[in-house]
């Protein structure tokens, strides 16, 4: 066989083209692997899911040691008499450790719905308020007037459709919570949407907003008693907030988390 002639130019152009090609998929595999997605979702709909968070973020928190917060007074100062216990096994951790407030009141903002009469806007606001309400016995909260600086945001719309694993169907969900990091005076930070379906109506959209800030909270999971406010399915009667609810609460806020510390290597972030 004879030999093949080499060109100095076009062999420099290829090993160019290829190392870049290389390094191209490199970082595609790369980001793949630093997004992280978590779905929880229950036979009646609700479902928390937090959005993605860019791979620059997720490498600073690889360097920095989550570390628990002191106990806010309201939660310090909880007993529970009644010993029943709690379902902190079933609260999941995330790439930035437990989802725990550190700053304190929690700022909520109650989007005004649109689309309705004003009684029946006023009436779905006085409902969202009640579910909301029921959880400042434990945490400060406070409403807010003002979207661009809350930290819990609830809005009156349907999540979108959900296809369910190993059925092509889209199914309805009557509420949907999810959550985003960003970084604010080099401190990382969290903020939540909770969507609420117009099909909820009464004492379920009440349950429902129940239910849904205890996510918002902090607790990213659900509990396996029909008792309880976290019940992984909704209910005929909705219970109310449970002393297993506030003691997993208080369970949570025990944990250590990188939220509301200051990132190591915070240059790095866009």
């Amino acid at each position: 066989m004879g030999r093949r002639t080499q060109h100095p130019i076009l062999n420099t152009l290829i090993n160019l083209i290829s190392r870049r090609l290389i390094t191209a998929l490199a970082l595609f595999i790369g980001i793949g692997l630093l997004i992280v997605f978590t779905n929880i979702e229950s036979s009646d709909g609700f479902t928390i899911i937090p959005k993605y968070v860019c791979s620059n973020l997720i490498i600073s928190l690889s360097s920095s040691s989550p570390k628990s917060h002191p106990l806010p007074p309201t939660l310090a100062q909880w007993q529970d008499s009644t010993n029943s216990g709690d379902y902190f096994s079933q609260v999941t951790t995330t790439q930035v450790g437990y989802l725990v407030w550190s700053q304190f009141p929690v700022r909520v903002y109650i989007e005004p719905p649109k689309a309705i009469s004003e009684k029946q806007a006023q009436a779905w606001v006085n409902a969202v308020l009640q579910g909301v309400q029921e959880w400042s016995n434990y945490l400060p909260l406070t409403i807010v007037e003002q979207p661009e600086i809350a930290d819990i945001t609830i809005a009156r719309k349907a999540p979108p459709l959900q296809i369910s694993p190993g059925s092509n169907i889209p199914r309805a969900r009557s509420a949907q919570t999810t959550y985003d990091l960003y970084t604010s005076n080099k401190i990382l930070s969290h903020r939540f949407t909770i969507l609420l379906s117009p099909t909820q109506t009464g004492e379920y959209l009440i349950a429902a907003t129940r239910h849904e800030f205890g996510h918002a909270l902090g607790i990213w999971g659900h509990s396996p008693l029909l008792t309880d406010a976290l019940y992984f399915s909704q209910v005929r009667n909705p219970p109310s907030i449970s002393p297993r609810d506030i003691n997993t609460l208080k369970r949570v806020y025990e944990q250590p988390t990188t939220l509301g510390w200051s990132l190591v290597n915070n240059s790095k972030i866009n």
